[in-house]
């Protein structure tokens, strides 16, 4: 879990949920004193349980526009469980050093930009008939 795939925009958002004491109003995060006993690797590791227990795997994977429309036009819906495959698929690709991979799930294909955790186009079965995949570096059935 990097600190890029928890989402939070500034440092005042992380203060406000994880540095606040319990009951503390409101406050300027600008202006708010910091107060508490925990450390900043306490903090940090809080910060990936929570990302861990609460992020669902569409939270980490980015769709390009394109990616999108070809879902969109051909009525794909993923279910958890396939876009849960389909992250852990991009994780692993990133583990081997792959950079754009093809990641299978089920009866979908689907080309991820890895370093970018950005998932660029999307197939179904009836445009994977030709089986000819260009411009990746590994791919993963997942």
């Amino acid at each position: 879990m990097t600190i890029d795939e928890l989402r939070f925009s500034s440092i005042s958002q992380v203060q406000d949920q994880y540095l606040k004491p319990q009951g503390a109003k409101n406050t300027d995060p600008k202006t708010a004193a910091v107060t508490g006993g925990d450390s900043f690797a306490q903090i940090l590791n809080k910060i990936r349980d929570d990302a861990d227990n609460n992020i669902v795997a569409g939270d980490r994977l980015k769709f390009s526009k394109h990616a999108t429309n070809r879902l969109s036009d051909r009525s794909i819906e993923l279910t958890k469980d396939q876009m849960d495959r389909l992250y852990q698929g991009a994780k692993e690709a990133g583990e081997k050093g792959i950079k754009d991979s093809l990641i299978l799930v089920d009866q979908l294909a689907f080309i991820v930009n890895v370093p970018n955790n950005t998932v660029v186009t999307a197939m179904d079965q009836t445009e994977t008939k030709s089986n000819v995949f260009t411009n990746i570096d590994g791919a993963v059935i997942a």
